[in-house]
């Protein structure tokens, strides 16, 4: 049966849209997403709960005109969460035009940029800001950030200018949140090394290209660290907490991609100055895979990345001498199966943890995903250890319309 109200939807973007755009030239697709998190150990904190229950929802209508020279794209993004208040949130993932002239782009509006090629982890990949209370241990899923992005094509590779006036800050779990830090973050009492605060204007510039086999990118970032830095306080009611503080920062990055038959060799890493004191970062690793392994038609493959900080436990980012070793199955089939399972040991303290991703689809509309992460043998100095008593088994069923 047709969807009355997604036919409605379509055509009031028909009627608002310029001249000349027809039905076919629109799009509009969405989830809704239940989840079920199981947290495996005793909270530290009273007020935390051992699961919790939530759903989300996404869309993203599209229309394009000018025979698809220029675009209009709007992704709002919502979930609503039974503990944790700051978890029941909404956000902007993307609301662009985009303008097409020959071999050069323009965007305007909420966007979504991504840098880097390893897989345990995204040194350079610095323009949005990480979504934690979505992705609290991974942090791949990030907030929509307004930028006006310059794109040009040509021969010698492709040029990116991006302008970014305005900073979106971090957003944490509230005290019914886990994962969690053993202390609560108080954005009240957000400060930054700008006056400008949050509307201090950022900008950056990336060139990238294909030599071959091999995918280059170098990337150059100025404006405010999207990773605050957690400073012990004390809250307007006396209560410890943890303050961010947002710094400057300049960084030079560089991400490298090689494929060579069954063998897929990655590198990233950056040089930054933050704060009067420089210091580098850098993962990199190789990835084999074995294709139509034990006679299926699935795919198998194995990871094993290192990554290094220059500042040791000093560092705010928790691989700063880890290594990673997973093993990545594709089968291939109609369902979509796939699952990612590995573990990360920490070279310094010992600290080992471990993630693991299912997904297979059901039918043409749902998708079932589980998700796991532990922790082990965590240490006080570790920068982990805030989150190592969190534990837990994540459930989704997403509904495609």
């Amino acid at each position: 049966m047709r969807n009355p109200g997604r036919a409605s939807l379509l055509a009031a973007i028909v009627a608002l849209a310029p001249q000349g755009v027809h039905a076919d030239d629109l799009g509009l697709r969405g989830t809704i997403e239940p989840e079920l998190r199981v947290f495996t150990s005793s909270a530290s904190n009273p007020q935390q709960r051992d699961t919790d229950i939530s759903v989300s929802g996404e869309v993203t209508g599209k229309y394009m005109w000018d025979g698809g020279d220029q675009s209009l794209v709007v992704t709002p993004f919502a979930r609503l969460d039974q503990q944790d208040y700051r978890r029941t949130h909404w956000d902007l993932r993307e609301a662009r035009y985009g303008l097409v002239m020959g071999k050069w782009e323009v965007r305007l509006g909420f966007d979504k940029v991504f840098w880097g090629v390893t897989e345990a982890v995204h040194l350079v990949d610095v323009i949005n800001q990480v979504d934690i209370i979505e992705d609290p241990v991974k942090q791949e899923v990030r907030l929509g950030q307004p930028m006006l992005r310059l794109r040009t094509t040509q021969d010698f590779g492709s040029f990116d200018a991006f302008l970014l006036p305005y900073f979106r800050e971090r957003d944490f779990p509230g005290p019914q949140g886990r994962p969690a830090y053993d202390l609560p973050v108080d954005m009240s009492l957000t400060r930054y090394e700008s006056s400008r605060q949050d509307r201090h204007v950022d900008g950056a510039f990336r060139y990238s290209n294909h030599f071959g086999d091999i995918d280059l990118g170098l990337s150059y970032f100025q404006g405010t660290n999207r990773d605050p830095i957690l400073t012990p306080t004390l809250s307007k009611d006396g209560d410890p907490v943890l303050a961010p503080f947002y710094a400057q920062m300049k960084q030079a990055s560089f991400d490298v991609q090689a494929t060579k038959g069954a063998w897929l060799y990655k590198l990233e890493g950056y040089w930054r100055r933050e704060l009067g004191h420089e210091y580098e970062a850098a993962t990199g690793g190789i990835e084999y895979t074995l294709y139509g392994v034990f006679g299926s038609e699935g795919d198998l493959g194995v990871v094993a990345e290192y990554a290094l900080d220059s500042r040791g436990l000093m560092a705010r980012d928790p691989y700063e001498n880890d290594g990673f070793l997973a093993l990545r199955w594709t089968a291939n089939d109609e369902a979509s199966t796939s699952f990612l399972g590995g573990a990360v040991v920490d070279a310094e303290t010992g600290a080992l943890g471990f993630r693991f991703k299912g997904e297979r689809r059901l039918g043409d509309d749902y998708r079932l995903s589980l998700e796991a992460y532990f922790f082990g043998n965590v240490p006080r100095q570790d920068p982990i250890y805030s989150i190592s008593d969190d534990n837990y088994l994540q459930f989704r069923i997403a509904r495609f319309f």
